[in-house]
């Protein structure tokens, strides 16, 4: 048993035993170590993703954190046993832990190994360091329900076909008055509206830059943290709705991606609160004059033999490995969506004429369509932009996805179906999207193509989970009297996604 700083933590030597980090990665750990001395930091946080996306961590001090590199991080795997009310959705102590996963039998920890490429010093909180982790079960194997796990697996089969996975985030959210009012010293002065109204109610208009002006004592702010951070921010934009945002990033790997996705998540929530403001990532709150908000995931191959862009063209907006990425996002559509969109709230985003997909189609430059093609012959920047997405979407399970369909029609050299010439609302013979989170959830229940990419276990996890949050949203409603309706955000929708996600 381990003595020192060290002890109780994680098991001794169990990276090393179980081969958990490369050479490479090692040698990084050491460099991280330093790092946290020497800025004599007090507290590490050591985070992993769940199921929905959202970040569970433990605070660490800096010898323990230290120590995790070599001995992992015990770490309570009831986090996966959760729905998102904080519900434990599983009988808990049955065999498999409810599941079907013998690992899970007992209510176990599992083991976190932080990855020392993710190392942050957090600029908003006080000497405090951060480090993404990757889970594992006390016998070293990965835990099979781990996204980032899951989007690191779909990256290596897409490596041993000749490519990698280029991606560029736009996502949009909502900033809302918090009844708490503001933490930070220096926001002692700020006297915020009623709570449950956006700050930016009166006068908003889409990318007004009078507007965007006077936001800018909060999107500064947040600004500069993503700076520190080293997040690649490529613009922001005020949106439709009151309190209303849009960020978008440079093109970055997917996985690198996928971890930007989350830190800034986490870093926009956590400055909001300390401004006295709530953000959120659901994406239609039920409060007045609301605009949804959605996660257009913007996504190209590129070639690892010349690294260019595989779907850039001479002679058309998209290449033939292009057309057939389409073909591949097209085909899986529908069984995909609840990756893109795993909450019952997400589903009242998918409106005609609201600037959100309705059906299975695809064009050229329309964001009215499913899928967007952006190029024009000769444009080396040419993608795809995939517009289903909620913003409360896990990155790894939402880039996994969208990753998985598309090269499966790269690889059985699939063609898309004829463009959308026009309006894409209006279109005939096409696939109706999902119009509910159990709609979308029975297309993926029955899917094999999901269930042959991601393993029967991920997917029979992820249908037990949301059915069950599916028939607590029903009891709500059968409870206050209510049928479900696309366009009433209720209750139940904003006591379980607003300030979760």
């Amino acid at each position: 048993m381990s003595t020192g700083a060290d002890a109780g933590v994680g098991q001794p030597g169990f990276v090393a035993r179980h081969g958990l980090l490369s050479e490479s990665a090692v040698s990084l750990a050491g460099e991280v170590a330093e790092r946290i001395r020497t800025h004599r930091l007090r507290t590490v946080r050591l985070a992993v993703v769940d199921q929905h996306g959202i970040v569970r961590a433990r605070a660490l001090s800096p010898d323990a954190a230290i120590a995790a590199f070599g001995n992992g991080l015990d770490f309570s795997g009831a986090i996966y046993s959760l729905d998102t009310g904080n519900n434990v959705f599983v009988p808990p102590f049955a065999a498999g832990g409810g599941f079907g996963i013998a690992e899970f039998t007992g209510f176990p920890d599992i083991v976190l190994v932080p990855d020392p490429a993710t190392f942050q010093i957090l600029p908003w909180a006080d000497r405090t360091g951060w480090l993404l982790c990757d889970a594992y079960f006390a016998n070293g194997q990965p835990v099979p329900l781990d996204g980032r796990g899951l989007l690191r697996r779909q990256l290596a089969a897409l490596a041993q076909r000749g490519y990698d996975f280029t991606v560029g985030l736009e996502i949009e959210f909502s900033i809302f008055t918090s009844a708490r009012g503001p933490l930070a010293p220096e926001d002692a002065g700020f006297t915020p509206p009623p709570p449950g109204v956006s700050i930016f109610e009166r006068g908003y208009q889409f990318l007004s830059e009078s507007r965007l002006d006077s936001m800018a004592g909060t999107l500064d702010v947040i600004r500069d943290a993503l700076w520190s951070l080293g997040l690649p921010l490529r613009s922001m934009e005020d949106e439709w709705g009151p309190g209303q945002v849009e960020m978008t990033f440079a093109p970055m790997s997917g996985l690198a991606a996928a971890d930007t996705a989350v830190l800034f998540r986490s870093a926009v929530k956590q400055v909001c609160h300390r401004r006295g403001l709530v953000a959120s990532f659901m994406s239609r709150p039920g409060l007045a004059n609301i605009t949804s908000s959605g996660w257009h995931l913007h996504q190209s191959l590129k070639s690892l033999a010349d690294g260019r862009n595989a779907f850039a063209s001479d002679s058309a907006p998209l290449s033939d490995a292009g057309l057939s990425y389409v073909a591949g996002l097209i085909e899986h559509a529908v069984p995909s969506l609840p990756f893109a969109a795993p909450t019952v709230n997400g589903y009242k985003r998918f409106r005609p004429y609201s600037f959100a997909p309705d059906r299975v189609a695809w064009a050229v430059e329309n964001r009215g369509a499913l899928v967007r093609v952006q190029g024009a012959p000769g444009d080396a920047a040419a993608h795809v932009e995939y517009r289903a997405g909620e913003p409360a979407a896990n990155p790894y399970l939402y880039l996994a996805a969208s990753l998985a369909a598309g090269a499966d029609g790269v690889a059985r050299g699939l063609t898309p179906p004829p463009p959308v010439e026009a309006d894409p609302y209006a279109a005939e013979g096409k696939v109706a999207l999902p119009t509910s989170l159990a709609a979308a959830v029975k297309a993926l229940d029955g899917d094999a193509f999901y269930r042959g990419a991601f393993g029967d276990t991920l997917v029979d996890y992820l249908v037990m989970m949301k059915r069950a949050e599916i028939a607590r949203y029903e009891a709500a409603l059968a409870e206050a009297g209510q049928a479900d309706a696309a366009d009433e955000v209720t209750d139940w929708e904003m006591r379980e996604y607003f300030e979760f996600f």
